[in-house]
């Protein structure tokens, strides 16, 4: 039996050889297979991240879902008061069945366009319903609220052009105030009914809850 020692030198260099060939293969797949690692664990997270913001966002528009909006107004309510604004586009169904479907997506989109340029990152916008949209302000006094709300309803009826409709498109507002600790339901409840009261009265107007 032979020993390293004993071992011809030129066989002791091949047989090195090899084995940092095999070892250095080795290496080469594992950080092959790290980096396959790595890259799927990433792909995951990517598609975690579609699928959460998929199941809390609207298809169409990007803001937030019914869903979404009932728990971010739970958990703001909380802890702070909130200004809570309704708003549903005027006549909408007449604007559906004479321009057709698309054209109405393109008034939806364009009323969220609006909306984004009065309130920036001042509260959170949802989606409710087809033609119906939710504003929270955190923190809002009366007074801000009622002016946001105003500066929105002038930006969809006064600039919100959407071709071929000729019509004037607007919309009616319904405005709650409501301190720390009210419920999503009073919330949403007090400003669906002044929203009713705007529709009544005319259209296209902001009226605040009785509260």
């Amino acid at each position: 039996m032979h020993s390293i020692i004993d071992a011809d030198p030129a066989e002791y260099r091949q047989s090195l050889g090899e084995l940092i060939e095999h070892f250095q293969r080795l290496m080469r797949e594992t950080r092959r297979l790290i980096g396959r690692s790595d890259r799927a664990e990433r792909e995951m997270q990517a598609l975690a991240q579609q699928l959460a913001y998929r199941a809390s966002h609207d298809a169409l528009t990007g803001v937030l879902n019914r869903s979404a909006v009932i728990e971010r107004t739970t958990k703001v309510l909380r802890i702070s008061s909130a200004v809570m604004i309704i708003l549903d586009i005027d006549e909408f169904k007449r604007i559906n069945d004479d321009y057709g479907h698309p054209t109405g997506d393109a008034v939806i989109s364009g009323v969220v366009d609006c909306l984004r340029r009065i309130v920036g990152e001042q509260g959170f916008i949802g989606r409710v319903g087809g033609e119906e949209f939710t504003v929270l302000l955190p923190g809002h006094e009366p007074a801000s609220g009622a002016i946001l709300a105003e500066r929105m309803r002038e930006a969809i009826g006064d600039s919100l052009v959407v071709p071929p409709v000729e019509r004037r498109i607007t919309a009616s507002f319904g405005v709650s105030i409501n301190e720390v600790g009210t419920c999503f339901d009073t919330a949403y409840g007090l400003a669906d009914a002044a929203l009713y009261r705007a529709k009544r009265s005319g259209r296209n107007r902001v009226e605040f809850a009785d509260r």
